[in-house]
């Protein structure tokens, strides 16, 4: 029998209507990097929560070095050495590093907390990590790469010995990146176990020892990761043969709809381009480029210095996302979380809300025309859920993307800005968002895409216009497409 540190045995967890996790069985070596493999909506996170104790299963137990367990709490799993660094960060911006480190322990005397040894203790454990971070600083003041770097710092210090990390890397720069997988490596050389949740295929099989695939709320296998190809590990994520990613385009692009000229505001100055009907417009640059800058200007969400907007020929006034919305331009953010969906309304509330007045009589919604275009979209974009009462914030990511796309194309949107569609996004979900994107153009929408992940800029745009500190570097026809020369163009060189 091999000797797990963690183990759980036929976990069950049920919703109404849904079955989150069905007869789960999976055991963690010590000093591994475990990875969790799954389509938005597999299990993953219902996963990660039982092991926390944020959830209670409904049958099963888990098992902690050797201690069996019917089910745990977010105390005892703390105890236990079980600490989770979520894609949320939960730390407090105007406290110091050393502060956020050690809240909720005493440190010091009875009454009063030994600053001075916070500072101490968690320069210690940055020397540790090989981080230069000053325990001072306030955490407002640092980057979004050290304050997961100060999430991690908060586990060591409570000494962890297994460490779960959801989507880690997902708001850090490659080199960030770099760093941070450094630093699992260093920590599982320290023997502590890490649960690793990741789409980034090229992380996984840099960094885990073995992986785990959950679908539809079961587990599916584990492996090493070095005995399964990539080809067979997203066959088995989806549940079938994955033929092609992108789907093929037709040439269908029409008359100019959107004109954007010599716009310029806050992180982009002077930029121009047309959006023709039918068409994928991409928007490539490095991190801090201005792609999101351009986007929220043409949306509304930031104001404008200087510069012209033009639709469908006629010059328009955007000052703000209604002024965008009532012209027929809608924005798909890059954190659908904070500014897509209202996680805490009904998945019925964040579609209907912007037609609200259009769907009603005399102040009353019109419930019969509502249900009708909720089951359209729902049906159209294939978003998985028993009600439209369930909450937003319920759905797994892949969903909860669909959900910003449903509230959209039920506005009858004509130009759709997608920043960053698919991050976070499992490769299955990440498909359907592909098709629908082509559909939408294929019907006679436009679109401007933001991406950073090159393959998806290449895949799908018919153009592409590439951004550097906030100026445009080019524009580039499709037939010139290639990774070197967008990166020359989005690395400012030339030859």
């Amino acid at each position: 029998m091999e000797q797990y540190i963690l183990e759980l045995k036929k976990i069950t967890k049920k919703y109404p209507g849904v079955t989150a996790l069905d007869q789960v069985s999976l055991g963690l070596k010590k000093g591994e990097v475990h990875a969790l493999m799954g389509e938005n909506g597999a299990g993953k996170s219902t996963m990660i929560k039982v092991i926390s104790g944020a959830i209670t299963p409904d049958e099963g137990e888990i098992v902690v070095e050797g201690e069996a367990y019917a089910h745990m709490t977010p105390a005892l799993s703390k105890k236990l050495g079980i600490e989770v660094i979520y894609q949320e960060f939960n730390l407090l911006p105007n406290l110091s590093v050393a502060e956020n480190m050690f809240m909720g322990e005493r440190v010091g005397g009875k009454i009063l907390a030994d600053f001075g040894q916070m500072e101490r203790r968690a320069a210690e454990v940055f020397e540790r990590m090989k981080i230069d971070i000053n325990p001072k600083t306030l955490v407002r003041d640092l980057s979004v790469a050290y304050m997961q770097m100060v999430e991690i710092a908060k586990s060591i210090v409570k000494n962890v010995k297994i460490l779960i990390m959801d989507e880690p890397t997902a708001p850090l720069t490659s080199d960030e990146v770099d760093i941070l997988l450094e630093l699992v490596e260093k920590l599982k050389q320290d023997g502590v176990t890490i649960v690793y949740v990741s789409h980034r295929m090229d992380e996984i099989y840099r960094v885990a020892d073995r992986l785990s695939v959950f679908r539809d709320g079961k587990w599916i296998s584990t492996n090493l990761v070095e005995e399964i190809s990539r080809h067979d590990l997203v066959c088995e994520m989806v549940g079938r043969e994955i033929t092609e990613t992108y789907p093929e385009r037709r040439k269908c692009k029409g008359e100019t709809i959107l004109e954007v000229r010599n716009l310029t505001g806050k992180g982009a100055k002077n930029i121009s381009f047309d959006l023709k009907k039918g068409e994928i417009l991409g928007l490539a640059g490095l991190v801090g480029a201005g792609r999101t800058e351009t986007a929220r200007m043409i949306f509304g969400a930031d104001p404008i210095e200087s510069g012209s907007i033009f639709m469908k020929g006629k010059e328009i006034t955007i000052k703000s996302p209604r002024d965008a919305v009532k012209n027929g331009i809608c924005l798909v953010p890059e954190d659908r979380k904070q500014h897509g969906v209202i996680l805490s309304l009904s998945i019925r509330d964040n579609i209907t809300l912007p037609i609200v007045k259009a769907i009603s009589k005399l102040g009353i919604v019109d419930r019969k025309r509502e249900d009708g275009i909720l089951e359209q979209q729902k049906d159209d974009l294939r978003i998985k859920t028993p009600s439209f009462s369930q909450k937003a914030g319920n759905l797994s990511g892949g969903n909860q993307q669909k959900v910003v796309l449903s509230k959209w194309l039920a506005s009858d949107a004509q130009v759709l800005i997608f920043d960053e569609p698919t991050r976070g996004i499992d490769v299955g979900a990440k498909q359907e968002i592909y098709f629908l994107m082509n559909r939408l153009v294929e019907a006679g929408k436009a679109i401007i895409m933001i991406s950073s992940e090159m393959e998806e800029l290449i895949g799908m745009s018919d153009r592409i216009i590439v951004l550097y500190e906030g100026e445009q570097k080019g524009e580039i026809e499709k037939e010139q497409f290639s990774q070197e020369l967008i990166m020359e163009r989005a690395s400012n060189i030339v030859r």
